[in-house]
């Protein structure tokens, strides 16, 4: 998941990978980027790996209320203080979980 210079994330990535890829695109930073990938994360409420995902989403909007309670929802917790390690983190869990949709 190196290459941001294409348009769109590549075909094959799982959806909540895609999220992903557009949140860092947009240098993890508000923006069509992050709307982008929270309309993705939105589309799949109550699975695990998109809630988590939503939920970083939400921290990086400055929402650590809303952020927390996505968290709860994914059954996970943030594994860093920053959002660019808890990215990092997201992506070798799910990259891991290649069956994720």
């Amino acid at each position: 998941m190196e290459d941001f210079s294409a348009t769109t994330p590549p075909d094959d990535f799982p959806a909540p990978l895609r999220a992903l890829w557009w949140l860092r695109k947009g240098g993890l930073r508000m923006g069509p980027e992050w709307e982008e990938a929270h309309a993705i994360c939105q589309t799949a409420e109550g699975t695990p790996a998109y809630d988590r995902v939503h939920a970083l989403a939400h921290w990086i909007e400055g929402d650590r209320f809303n952020s927390d309670y996505w968290y709860r929802r994914s059954g996970t917790e943030r594994v860093s203080e920053d959002p660019a390690h808890e990215w990092a983190a997201q992506v070798a869990d799910l990259e891991g979980n290649r069956g994720v949709t």
